[in-house]
């Protein structure tokens, strides 16, 4: 029953951090993508490969160019063996941008994470990211929201701004 429940507790603890990659995206927050992975990690996006650390610093000089994006994560399946493990999880990436043409457009990516995970002094990480691309489609974007100081919504931003962090901090204060 022990090497069961280390088996499910090491899924989930992998799960969360392919969740909170994409929480890091989705905020352009530097320490929160830096924490997933391992110090000696690497990454393979196709467009970018090199270190995990050059990766952060390559995509959190990429994400500004658009408006917001926002990472959907699915059908998380994660395979485990002592202290390594193997992850595929399909992600729906939404970026809101500009077309070439100054259009404003939803560009969607589609593909599946094939992540490695080592436990490390007893602390589950990322060792290795290749990203694997299946579909996108470039749409018109048709957000008709008030995005207004005045609008009754409360909306996402990127940053510690963001309600997020907000709602993260009342754990600590009740």
């Amino acid at each position: 029953m022990a090497d069961a429940l280390d088996i499910l507790l090491s899924k989930q603890a992998c799960a969360e951090l392919v969740y909170t990659l994409a929480r890091g995206l989705d905020r352009c927050d530097r320490d929160m993508l830096l924490s997933v992975f391992h110090s000696d990690a690497t990454d393979d996006h196709g467009g970018f490969k090199g270190t995990a650390a050059e990766f952060v610093d390559w995509v959190t000089g990429l994400l500004p160019s658009m408006e917001r994006t926002q990472h959907l994560i699915g059908n998380v399946l994660i395979d485990v063996k002592g202290d390594h493990a193997v992850g595929e999880a399909c992600f729906m990436a939404n970026h809101d941008m500009t077309s070439a043409d100054g259009k404003p457009i939803r560009m969607i990516a589609a593909g599946r994470y094939l992540d490695r995970f080592e436990r490390r002094d007893g602390v589950w990480k990322i060792s290795h990211r290749h990203a694997v691309y299946d579909w996108n489609a470039n749409l018109e974007r048709t957000d008709t929201w008030d995005r207004s100081p005045g609008s009754p919504r409360v909306f996402g931003e990127r940053g510690k701004g963001d309600p997020l962090y907000a709602h993260r901090a009342t754990l600590n204060n009740g």
